[in-house]
């Protein structure tokens, strides 16, 4: 169902980044890298269309810290030291929870995810640089990201591909097999993973959002194939809706 020729897809992914710095007149590019398998195959695909020197890559840590893993990817990207930058945002988000009471770990969540777009933009402005995004399709359709947070961005390489077919994409550009076999989480509070938050696996969102909106499956029909969840899963689809409209303006 989420078959793709992947080298093709590759190329075509590639050429569509080609294109869109060349058309903005930009070099350089921002990657906040996370140590999630979205984060690590975008910017594989990302040194695909750049030359490497133009790519600088952030590591925003708030708990857990996976500096040390970057090593395995900067010796195969040829990335330098200079190019990899980690910076702590728990500072920033400590003293804003303190400033605005914040106790809601989902506020917070989004004070997190908006404390590394200011860092990110902050480069990308240093550097002349657009920001490279890292969303995925699932996630995108899910409405399962934080509004000027993490989905702020001026290019997105893989938001055309569910989760599954970015594990696919993971495989064929050699991602290492830490990142893909590790469990995907915004790492937003400690022990904190997406589908935790969910309550049901990527691997049924993909089923289930693939039968609604490309197969045009009704909620029913996805039930008598044996996806219990649909229903829930749709209605966080249309509860979530309305992030992908704003700002409404007249």
């Amino acid at each position: 169902m989420y078959t793709i020729n992947l080298k093709q897809e590759i190329t075509s992914i590639a050429e569509f980044l080609k294109k869109t710095f060349e058309k903005t007149g930009k070099k350089n590019a921002v990657l906040a890298w996370s140590g999630g398998i979205d984060s690590t195959t975008s910017l594989f695909l990302l040194a695909k269309a750049l030359p490497i020197k133009n790519i600088t890559v952030l590591h925003l840590p708030f708990e857990t810290s996976h500096e040390e893993e970057f090593a395995d990817i900067a010796e195969m990207l040829t990335i330098s030291p200079s190019q990899f930058h980690t910076v702590s945002i728990r500072h920033m988000v400590e003293t804003t929870k303190a400033n605005l009471n914040v106790e809601d770990p989902i506020r917070l969540g989004n004070v997190m995810a908006r404390m590394r777009m200011i860092v990110i933009y902050d480069c990308a402005k240093k550097l002349d640089a657009l920001v490279c995004g890292t969303e995925n399709k699932t996630e995108e359709l899910l409405g399962y990201f934080t509004r000027f947070g993490d989905a702020a961005s001026d290019i997105e390489p893989i938001r055309h591909l569910y989760k599954a077919q970015v594990y696919a994409l993971a495989n064929e550009l050699g991602v290492p097999k830490t990142f893909i076999r590790r469990s995907p989480s915004a790492e937003l509070w400690e022990g904190q993973t997406d589908e935790g938050e969910f309550g049901f696996t990527y691997a049924e969102a993909d089923e289930i959002l693939f039968r609604y909106f490309e197969q045009k499956m009704s909620i029913k029909e996805i039930e008598q194939t044996g996806f219990k969840n649909a229903e829930k899963i749709i209605a966080l689809v249309k509860r979530n809706a309305f992030k992908h409209e704003v700002p409404y303006s007249l």
